[in-house]
């Protein structure tokens, strides 16, 4: 299961990551999410030793989506070396994914 990530940890999982990271802007109310969260999850799994795969809640963690100017979601950024790199509004498949991450290992 993909990681989450709170104000408490997403300086050091994230920012300070030595491995590219790939961050899941989600909500329990949006269907979208609900669609590629087990997509999160396959490349948590598929990735676990290339690269960090987490969440950050928006409701619950208000803070860093208002940092990152999340506006719609799912929104998914890919961070590396502690900056952004990519980003991808909207539902995506998993290879479309896999693809932005295997740019970046």
């Amino acid at each position: 299961m993909a990681k989450e990530f709170t104000t408490a940890n997403f300086q050091q999982e994230v920012l300070e990551s030595s491995t590219p990271v790939l961050v899941d802007f989600w909500a329990e109310w949006c269907g979208p999410c609900r669609m590629i969260a087990p997509l999160i999850d396959e490349l948590h799994e598929d990735f676990k030793d290339q690269a960090v795969i987490g969440k950050v809640n928006v409701d619950s963690e208000s803070d860093i989506s208002a940092k990152y100017g999340i506006t719609s979601i799912p929104t998914l950024l890919f961070f590396k070396d502690g900056e952004i790199v990519d980003k991808h509004v909207g539902a995506a498949s998993k290879s479309q994914l896999e693809e932005k991450l295997k740019s970046l290992i």
